[in-house]
C-alpha cells in the first residue's frame, strides 16, 4: 500500500511538471550533467577504481527465492506455487495431473520493498475451488543466507508443507532462499514479485538480455553470358533478354543484353547482395524476355544454395561457373513440375569477407572491422558500460486514467546488443546492470536507447510500438582511458510537433586500454577494410546493401525471446537519417560556417593588420615578416611552433565529458512546424493535400536555387582561371603570357628576400596609400570569358 500511495504521488507530481513546462526549448534544459553516484558501495570519481564486479552501478540488494520442485503431491492435482511477501506474490506456471511437479523458477524482490519479515510459500491446486491450498512453507527473511558471486548456487532443501494451522501435510517442496545483488547469475532470470500485474508471455518481454546481431556477407553475382536459350519467338529482330535475381525479398536485375541478336545474350554485370549467417535461403537467379509492355517471359530459372558459395577474403576473382536452366510449370490441377533445359548460364558468385558491412550511417559506426573473421586484429581494451537509472520520465501512455511509463533500455556497440529489464510504472526507473565489450578500434560509437514497453500482455506480432523516450551517442576516442565518467543525458526526440525532453539517463562509462601502442598505431590506420578502398563501391550500391542490412538485422533480432523489435532496431541504426529536410540542412549549413570562420577571422585579422587600427600589432608582425624573409628556414618551425603553444593553450580548456546531441546544433529549437512535418513524411509522400505539396515544392526549388547560384559561381570563376591559357580571349591571354614572361625576368633578376619584402609590404601598406577600387587583376580576371554564355 504505501508503494502504490508513493507511486501515484509520483504520477501526480510529474503530471503537474509536465503541464506547467511545456514553454519552448530552453538551451538550459538539453544540458549535460556531471553526477557522483555511489558506485560498487563506493563513491567513485576522476581515475577511481572499484575492485568489485559490477564496479559501474550501485550494489541492490535482492531476496530471492528458487522454486526447484515437489514431491508426494495429491495424484489428482494441477498443482503451482505462489510465492507471497507482505502483499506482493507471485506464481509458477501449473501442471496438469502430475504429483511430481518441477518449476524450477526463480522469484526476487528488491530489498527495500520487503515491508515484513514473513516469506509465505504456497503449493495450491489450479482445479479445486474455494480454499486451493495444499500446503504452505513461512521462512522468515532476517535469517537468510548472504550469496556473493562467484560463491557457487546455494543448495535447494526439502521442506515439509503445512497447512494454515501450521499442522504436516501431505508433500514436500525444494527451494532455495538467498539475499543477493544484481551480480547473481539467476537475476537475468528471475521474476520480479513487483511486476506481479505481468503474466503469460508478458513476462519474456520484461527481462534483460544480451542479443548478438547476425555476421553479415557480401553476395557478389557477376552475370556473365547465357547459352541456347530456347526463346518464344525466334524470328523477332531484337531481343531483349535480361537476369532477374533474387534473394529473400531483394530483387535486382540485369540491363538487357548487349547482344541482342541469337540466343546467346552477354550481359558481364555485377549484382550484390548483403546475407547473412546460417545462409537459410537460396539465390534465385530467373533468365527472362521482355516481350511487351509489363509483361516478361520466363526462359529459364536456377536455385544456386549458398553454403558451398566461396568465401573470399581479397578481390580475387572466383572460379566462374556454368549453372543449367530449368523450366517450372504450373498445371491446371495446380501440380508443379520441373523440366531440365539444355539451357545454361555463366555466373561467378562469391561471398565476400573483405569489406565491413555498413549497418549504420557512413559519418559514425560501432564497428569497422571486416566481416571474415581470419582477417580481425586483436582487440586493444574494452568497454564498460553502467546504465545506472533515469529521472523525470515523460508518461508515455495512459493507465486506469493516468499517466505512466513502462521504461527499458537498449545499447548496442559492434554485434552486441544488450537490453535492460522493464521498469513498470516508474519515472524514476533504477536498473544498475553493467555491461562489457571488447573493443577493436577506439574510433567507434555505442548508442544507448530508452523506450517505453507496450508489449506487457506478450503481444509479438502487430499492436502498438514501442514509444521512443530518447537516445545518447558516446564517442570512445573522446574518452580518456581508465577514467569513470558518471554523467545525466538529456534524453531528446524530435517529432513533427518539435524537440522535447524526454527526461534524463545516468550512466557510468569507462575505457579501457590494454596497450597505449597500439592504440596510437591504430590511429594510422586505413578506418575501413582494405578492399572500400581497392575496389569502392558506389554510392548507390552503398544505399542500397545498408537498407537491406538493416532489413536484415532488425528481422534476426525480431525473433528472439524477447525480440528486439523493429520500431528499436531502426532508431538504434538512424534508419531514414540520410533523407533529406531543411532542417539538416540549415544545421550542415552553420557546421560549414562555423569551419569557415577561423578562415574569415584570420582574414579580419589581416585587413586590421594592413589598417593599421591597432599600430603596435601591426609593427610587430612587420618585424615577424622581416624575420621570416631574413631567415625563409624559420617558417615552417615558426608555424609549427605556433600550432604547438596554441594547442597548449587550449588545454586548460579541454572538454570535461563527452559531447551529447545538441540541440541548437541541430536546429531543432528552432525548426518550422511545417518543416517538421515536412521531415517525418514517409517516402514516397503519404500527404494527401496538393497545396502543401505545392508549397514544398517551391521551397525546395528556392533552396535548390541558391544552391546552384553558389555552384555556379564557383564553376566561373574555375573557368576563367582555365581560360587564362586557352586562348579563349586571345587579347587576354596575350597580356597574361606577356606578364608571365615579364615576371620570369624579374623573378630571376631580383633577389628573393627582396622581392618579397617589397610584395610583404605592399599588401599590408597603411591605408592612406590604398585605394578604394577593385586592383588591377580582380579587374583583369572578372573580365575573362567563362562558359555561362553558352548555357541554355
Amino acid at each position: 500500500m504505501a508503494n502504490t500511495n508513493r507511486n501515484q504521488n509520483q504520477n501526480r507530481n510529474q503530471n503537474e511538471n509536465l503541464n506547467s513546462n511545456k514553454n519552448p526549448a530552453n538551451e538550459e534544459d538539453f544540458n549535460l550533467r556531471e553526477t557522483r553516484p555511489s558506485l560498487g558501495g563506493g563513491r567513485v570519481s576522476g581515475n577511481d577504481r572499484v575492485g568489485t564486479t559490477f564496479d559501474l552501478v550501485e550494489q541492490m540488494e535482492y531476496l530471492y527465492v528458487r522454486v526447484v520442485k515437489a514431491k508426494q503431491l495429491p495424484g489428482s492435482a494441477k498443482p503451482f506455487v505462489e510465492v507471497k511477501l507482505e502483499g506482493l506474490k507471485s506464481v509458477t506456471k501449473h501442471f496438469e495431473n502430475i504429483s511430481t511437479p518441477e518449476w524450477n523458477q526463480v522469484f526476487a524482490i528488491l530489498k527495500d520493498q520487503i515491508q515484513g519479515p514473513l516469506i509465505e510459500i504456497s503449493v495450491k491446486d489450479k482445479g479445486r475451488s474455494g480454499d486451493d491450498l495444499i500446503g504452505m512453507i513461512v521462512l522468515d527473511s532476517i535469517d537468510v543466507p548472504r550469496r556473493v558471486p562467484p560463491d557457487s548456487p546455494l543448495a535447494p532443501e526439502w521442506y515439509r508443507l503445512e497447512n494454515r494451522r501450521g499442522e504436516r501435510v501431505a508433500g514436500e517442496l525444494m527451494l532455495a532462499v538467498w539475499m543477493g545483488t544484481q551480480a547473481d547469475e539467476a537475476f537475468p532470470e528471475a521474476w520480479h514479485l513487483d511486476v506481479a500485474t505481468v503474466n503469460g508471455d508478458g513476462v519474456a518481454n520484461i527481462r534483460s538480455k544480451v542479443y548478438m546481431s547476425p555476421r553479415l556477407w557480401y553476395l557478389r553475382v557477376n552475370v556473365i553470358e547465357a547459352q541456347d536459350l530456347q526463346l518464344g519467338d525466334r524470328n523477332r529482330q531484337q531481343l531483349e533478354v535480361f537476369v532477374r535475381v533474387a534473394h529473400g525479398n531483394m530483387i535486382l536485375r540485369t540491363k538487357i543484353s548487349q547482344n541482342r541478336n541469337g540466343n546467346n545474350p552477354l550481359w558481364n554485370e555485377d549484382l550484390m547482395f548483403v546475407v547473412a549467417e546460417p545462409f537459410e535461403e537460396q539465390l534465385v537467379l530467373c533468365v527472362e524476355e521482355k516481350i511487351g509492355p509489363m509483361k516478361d517471359e520466363v526462359l529459364g530459372k536456377c536455385m544456386i544454395p549458398l553454403h558451398g558459395i566461396e568465401k573470399r577474403m581479397d578481390f580475387k576473382p572466383p572460379i566462374s561457373t556454368w549453372y543449367n536452366l530449368e523450366k517450372h510449370t504450373v498445371s491446371d490441377k495446380g501440380q508443379r513440375s520441373v523440366s531440365r533445359l539444355n539451357s545454361r548460364v555463366h555466373l561467378r558468385i562469391s561471398l565476400d569477407g573483405g569489406y565491413h558491412v555498413l549497418d549504420e550511417l557512413t559519418h559514425y559506426s560501432s564497428d569497422l572491422r571486416p566481416t571474415a573473421r581470419r582477417l580481425w586484429k586483436p582487440a586493444i581494451g574494452v568497454l564498460e558500460l553502467g546504465i545506472l537509472n533515469a529521472q523525470n520520465l515523460t508518461p508515455m501512455k495512459t493507465k486506469d486514467c493516468r499517466g505512466c511509463t513502462d521504461a527499458y533500455c537498449v545499447a548496442k556497440y559492434g554485434q552486441k546488443w544488450i537490453r535492460t529489464r522493464t521498469i513498470l510504472n516508474s519515472f524514476n526507473p533504477n536498473w544498475n546492470e553493467q555491461y562489457t565489450w571488447e573493443v577493436f578500434d577506439p574510433c567507434t560509437v555505442i548508442t544507448i536507447g530508452v523506450f517505453d514497453n507496450c508489449h506487457l500482455q506478450g503481444v509479438n506480432g502487430g499492436g502498438p510500438k514501442d514509444s521512443r523516450i530518447g537516445k545518447v551517442r558516446i564517442r570512445l576516442s573522446t574518452l580518456e582511458t581508465g577514467r569513470v565518467y558518471t554523467h545525466s543525458y538529456p534524453l531528446i526526440v524530435l517529432s513533427s510537433f518539435g524537440v522535447r525532453k524526454m527526461g534524463e539517463i545516468q550512466l557510468a562509462v569507462r575505457f579501457s586500454c590494454a596497450s597505449l601502442f597500439n592504440m596510437l598505431l591504430m590511429y594510422s590506420q586505413p578506418l575501413l577494410p582494405n578492399l572500400h578502398y581497392l575496389h569502392p563501391l558506389s554510392c548507390h550500391q552503398i544505399d542500397i546493401l545498408r537498407h537491406q542490412a538493416t532489413q536484415i538485422v532488425s528481422t534476426r533480432l525480431s525473433r528472439a525471446e524477447p525480440p528486439l523489435r523493429k520500431e528499436v532496431v531502426e532508431y538504434m541504426l538512424d534508419v531514414g537519417s540520410n533523407m533529406w529536410s531543411v532542417r539538416r540542412s540549415k544545421a550542415n549549413h552553420y557546421r560549414l560556417t562555423g569551419i569557415l570562420s577561423s578562415i574569415v577571422k584570420f582574414i579580419k585579422l589581416f585587413d586590421e593588420i594592413c589598417s593599421w587600427k591597432r599600430p603596435c600589432v601591426t609593427v610587430l608582425v612587420h618585424s615577424l615578416f622581416l624575420v621570416c624573409v631574413c631567415f625563409p628556414q624559420l617558417i615552417l618551425t615558426f608555424i609549427f611552433l605556433y600550432l604547438f603553444l596554441i594547442g597548449t593553450w587550449n588545454y586548460r580548456g579541454r572538454p570535461r565529458h563527452p559531447p551529447h546531441m545538441d540541440v541548437r546544433l541541430s536546429q531543432a529549437d528552432t525548426a518550422h512546424s511545417d518543416e517538421l512535418d515536412e521531415e517525418f513524411d514517409t517516402f514516397p509522400t503519404s500527404q494527401k493535400q496538393i497545396d502543401v505539396l505545392r508549397m514544398r515544392y517551391d521551397r525546395l526549388r528556392a533552396i535548390a536555387s541558391r544552391v546552384q547560384t553558389v555552384l555556379s559561381d564557383l564553376a566561373t570563376q574555375g573557368e576563367r582561371f582555365y581560360n587564362l591559357l586557352s586562348w579563349r580571349d586571345p587579347r587576354a591571354t596575350s597580356v597574361f603570357l606577356l606578364f608571365c614572361l615579364l615576371a620570369a625576368v624579374v623573378l630571376y633578376l631580383s633577389p628573393p628576400k627582396i622581392l618579397a619584402t617589397i610584395i610583404g609590404f605592399y599588401m599590408m601598406r597603411h591605408p592612406r596609400f590604398r585605394d578604394q577600387l577593385p586592383s588591377y587583376p580582380m579587374n583583369f580576371l572578372r573580365r575573362l570569358p567563362a562558359r555561362t554564355d553558352c548555357l541554355l
